[in-house]
Formats: structure tokens, C-alpha cells, sequence
């Protein structure tokens, strides 16, 4: 159930005390509340992503709610989190007011690392609504500018596809493909394989290909030929030893994430403790008379832009 326009929803907050990602219900906003977290470039208007979704927008109606949060300091104001182009979108076409998502979580890096605007999941479900609306095939295929095999492609995207693979493949940028592979696989073998895909972070084609060609022929949909002996056959021994070595590489990765957050913030926090003592011209003098060495090296940690590569922007 939706509240009334302008006012915040419940806090967020889960059965049990648990925290949820977004609230439990949406709110209805004029997109003179909203406050824009970035700016757009110049040329978005020109882009082909505005297009699509101009076009998207037309034919089937805004999908996809944007996200905000509430500023505490205006209770009638929200930021803008996530659906920068969508916004722009609706005020291109004169409308008002728009329906959003309200997160728990206020940081906007926090947000698009952990969700993908694209994800092939996403882009079914917002195919399969548009035509339970009743849009022709070809309406949708122009809106979105693919060609009709296209949108019947993805519309059949999850048949045979488990439910728990889905739940787990739902937010990542997964090719149509893998779920090719995937669909000739067992229910469990599904499950294994996606498992070790959202292990590894990895989600290609060849990656899917790999763990196919690893299955074995009881964990297959249907029972394949009789493989042919030569160099491209693959023997039993090599698929054990290639799912050992992949279970072996997903504790490895998951050891790393466990510690590689906590390491991060340490080291964040030394260097911006280190720059605020070299802000102090009494220390920079004492060192550089005393401890010239430590000096040179306390500039260059200072000087550090970011411990980490700075997160790629996902769609909007």
C-alpha cells in the first residue's frame, strides 16, 4: 500500500529487528522534492541510453521506481539516490510526480555497488510486465530498439531456470547466454553453478561454458552424445580436478572479502591520520631535521587518492 504523496513511510525495519534494504512501502513524490546527488553530462540528452529509456517511458510506463532518501534536515525533501536519467526523463515529458523507492541506506556509492540497473533478470521481468499490459511485441522492440526475436528471447528468459537461481542471479549483470548454459543443467547443478559464479564474481560466458562442460551427464537436463575421444574430449578425472580447483579458488575468495573491508578502513584511516600531522608545519619541521627518511614516505601515503579503484557508475 502506498502512502500519501510527500510523507515518509515506515523506518525500514523488518520483522525480528531486521534491517531492510529499502522500506516496506513506496511513496509518491513531486520531482520538485527531489534533490539530484550528481549531475548529468551535457550530452545525456543526445546518448542512446536516453532514448531507450525516453522511448521505454512512452510505450510502457516508468518500470523502474528510483530510490531516495529523506533529508533530515527538510522532512519535505529527498535525495535523489539512484535514477538520475529517469527523472530527467519524466520532466522532458511533463510529468509531476513519481513514485520511489526509499532506502535505509543514505550513501549513493553504497547503493550502486550492490545493484545494477542492467541486470538481464530485470530487463525479463520488465519485459514480461509490459506485455501482461498488453504491448505489442514490435511496440516494445521499438521502445527499447531491439528487434522482435529479441524481446521474445528475453521474455522466455527463465524457462527452466530454478527459482533459487534466479533469487541469487537477480541483481548482476549476467549475459542471456549463461542462462543458456544454465538451463541445461539439473536443479541442483544450477544452483552449484550459479553458486560458484556469485563466488567468483564472475559471470561470463566462457566462465558459464566452463562449469557446463564440468557437469556431469546424470546432472544434465538431457543426456548429451557419446563425446568423441581426441584433444577437445574431456575426461572424468579433468572435470573432478576442475571442480576441486574452483571450490578450492571460491574459499580463497571468500577468505579475502571476510578481511578485505576491515584492512581497508585501517588503512584509510591511517592515511588520513598521517595527512593531518604532515598538516602541521611543527611536525614537518621536527621530521625533516630528525627523520628525513620517514618524511618522504608519510608525503607519499598523504598523497594517496583512494586505497581502492573507484567503483564503476551502473546504469540510471
Amino acid at each position: 500500500m502506498k502512502d500519501r504523496i510527500g510523507q515518509p513511510p515506515t523506518d525500514g525495519s523488518g520483522h525480528d529487528g531486521v534491517r531492510l534494504a529499502f522500506q516496506t512501502t513506496s511513496v509518491t513524490l513531486g520531482l520538485d522534492q527531489l534533490v539530484p546527488l550528481k549531475t548529468l553530462r551535457p550530452d545525456t540528452r543526445e546518448s542512446k541510453k536516453y532514448a531507450q529509456i525516453l522511448g521505454s517511458v512512452k510505450a510502457i510506463g516508468l518500470v523502474e521506481a528510483p530510490v531516495v532518501t529523506p533529508d533530515p534536515q527538510n522532512r519535505e525533501r529527498y535525495f535523489l539516490l539512484d535514477g538520475h536519467v529517469r527523472i530527467e526523463v519524466l520532466r522532458d515529458l511533463g510529468i509531476d510526480t513519481v513514485e520511489c523507492l526509499i532506502s535505509t541506506d543514505d550513501e549513493t556509492y553504497t547503493y550502486n555497488k550492490r545493484i545494477n540497473r542492467l541486470a538481464a533478470i530485470q530487463e525479463h521481468r520488465m519485459v514480461v510486465k509490459a506485455v501482461e499490459r498488453g504491448v505489442p511485441e514490435a511496440r516494445i522492440a521499438e521502445a527499447l530498439g531491439l528487434d522482435i526475436a529479441t524481446i521474445r528471447r528475453r521474455f522466455r528468459l527463465l524457462d527452466g531456470i530454478c527459482p533459487e537461481v534466479v533469487e541469487m542471479l537477480k541483481d548482476v549483470a549476467c549475459p542471456m547466454k549463461v542462462f543458456d548454459e544454465l538451463r541445461r543443467m539439473t536443479t541442483i547443478r544450477q544452483i552449484e553453478a550459479a553458486d560458484l559464479m556469485v563466488g567468483q564474481n564472475n559471470f561470463t560466458v566462457p566462465f558459464a561454458k566452463a562449469l557446463l562442460a564440468a557437469t556431469p551427464d546424470n546432472q544434465l537436463v538431457k543426456q548429451p552424445r557419446k563425446r568423441r575421444d581426441g584433444a577437445n574430449a574431456i575426461s572424468t578425472e579433468q572435470m573432478t580436478r576442475m571442480e576441486r580447483e574452483l571450490a578450492a579458488l571460491q574459499a580463497q575468495v571468500k577468505s579475502v572479502e571476510e578481511t578485505y573491508g576491515l584492512d581497508n578502513l585501517h588503512l584509510t584511516v591511517t592515511r588520513g591520520y598521517i595527512a593531518k600531522l604532515l598538516g602541521n608545519a611543527r611536525i614537518v619541521r621536527w621530521l625533516s631535521q630528525n627523520r628525513q627518511e620517514y618524511l618522504g614516505e608519510f608525503q607519499r601515503i598523504a598523497e594517496i587518492d583512494s586505497i581502492s579503484p573507484a567503483p564503476t557508475p551502473v546504469q540510471e
